[in-house]
């Protein structure tokens, strides 16, 4: 079992930046992907950004609308992934759910049904 717990999100002008946390506990880091989603009202939940990693190597993948605006990281002793979000538009305004997979994967995975376990989303709105 993982629990997930995101936090960090709230409301920011357009332009303005966050920077989203997301708390793993429990058979933590023994994820292969973590991930992160966001789902606007009526839309589908979308891929955002995640990490990948094998050994000492990462490997990171970015939803093309978020590309040079936002950072996905770990740290590792804190068991913590974060999203910096950066330049935010309104469009990015959401709810932005935290995800891990904890079993292998060959690439970082970009569908929602990739992922086992999933926090209970952070509001974020960005207003024009």
């Amino acid at each position: 079992q993982v629990q997930l717990v995101e936090s960090g999100g709230g409301l920011v002008q357009a332009g303005g930046s966050l920077r989203l946390s997301c708390a793993a506990s429990g058979r933590t880091f023994s994820s292969y992907v973590m991930g992160w989603f966001r789902q606007a009202p009526g839309k589908e939940r979308e891929f955002v950004a995640g990490v990948r990693w094998s050994g000492s190597s990462h490997y990171y993948a970015y939803a093309d609308s978020v590309k040079g605006r936002f950072t996905i990281s770990r740290d590792n002793a804190k068991n913590t992934v974060y999203l910096r979000m950066n330049s935010l538009k309104p469009e990015d305004t959401g709810v932005y759910y935290c995800a891990c997979r904890t079993y292998w994967a060959s690439v970082v995975v970009t569908t929602a049904r990739g992922y086992d376990y999933w926090g209970q989303g952070t509001q974020v709105t960005v207003s024009s």
